[in-house]
């Protein structure tokens, strides 16, 4: 039996500063063209926005990750369960984003609206293994965040947006659209009123 959870939107973000530096696709695949082979090993082949982007390589987790460090098979192991199936797709009543995210608990996934143009999808993965030691320092445990950011069509209705996870693994989320009809009906009521007033 499959389990929905609704998760609330977010009509503003209550850490406005995570993501204050402005980063672009285009400059980090130029950066990853122009490097040497240990950039690739380091970086990968994939994404600038991908959770694992670095890998275990800067895990704050990890206070010696050196002494460990097997780039070609830790950093492929890593970069493949960071990577996550997103499909957009549009019908005739709204906008839907499908995203697979494993393991993900609805505390997990924060949706956020960002003034009526951009919905951000964000979260994080957490795992911490019991140790039986009573000493803290001998627990292993690690955490990524990610987050998605997405401009939103002209005719969305971001006043209605919704957000579900389903079976602890699927994040839906259903963009309306407005319909043209009550646009152009608004419109021309705004037009008029503002010729009264003239």
């Amino acid at each position: 039996m499959t389990t929905c959870k609704q998760l609330e939107i977010r009509l503003e973000d209550r850490t406005p500063q995570k993501w204050c530096v402005s980063l672009r696709e285009d400059v980090f695949k130029k950066f990853l063209s122009q490097g040497s082979p240990m950039t690739h090993k380091v970086f990968g082949d994939g994404s600038l926005f991908s959770p694992l982007l670095f890998g275990k390589f800067f895990d704050p987790s990890d206070a010696f990750p050196l002494w460990e460090f097997e780039s070609d098979i830790l950093l492929s192991n890593l970069r493949s369960s960071g990577q996550t199936t997103v499909d957009w797709l549009q019908t005739d009543q709204d906008y839907v984003l499908k995203a697979e995210l494993p393991g993900v608990e609805k505390n997990d996934v924060q949706v956020y609206v960002e003034n009526g143009k951009v919905v951000e999808i964000s979260g994080q993965w957490k795992q911490q293994k019991e140790s039986k030691s009573s000493d803290w320092r001998s627990g292993h445990w690690w955490e990524h965040g990610y987050v998605r950011r997405l401009e939103l069509p002209e005719d969305a209705d971001w006043k209605n947006i919704e957000a579900h996870v389903k079976s602890d693994m699927f994040l839906e989320v259903r963009i309306p659209k407005n319909s043209s009809d009550c646009d152009i009906s608004e419109g021309n009521d705004v037009r008029s009123k503002n010729s009264e007033s003239v």
